[in-house]
């Protein structure tokens, strides 16, 4: 896995990118609301590695609406522990109901 971004951002810390969507467990059933949390190199690479962890999980679908690095440690639960996880390199998760 690629771990030093392919571009001109000199962040200091880790490329943690967050993406939001939605994913679906079954085909015409309701979706469940997910945030996804990972290290990657760029956003392509985020998506790619949150799509083939969702596949894995068991979802057949997913509609993925936003993408963003997180340039803070998120001090609340679930999204701390998520952060953790995904700076020691998983992909973390996190599932509303």
């Amino acid at each position: 896995m690629i771990t030093s971004p392919d571009n001109d951002n000199n962040n200091e810390g880790p490329m943690v990118f967050i993406i939001i969507g939605k994913g679906y467990e079954t085909d015409g059933g309701e979706g469940v609301d997910l945030h996804i949390m990972l290290k990657a190199a760029d956003d392509d690479s985020a998506v790619r590695e949150a799509l083939n962890a969702l596949s894995e999980e068991g979802f057949i679908e997913a509609d993925l609406d936003q993408i963003g690095m997180l340039t803070d440690v998120p001090e609340e639960e679930p999204h701390a522990s998520a952060y953790k996880g995904a700076v020691e390199g998983e992909v973390a998760i996190i599932r509303f109901s």
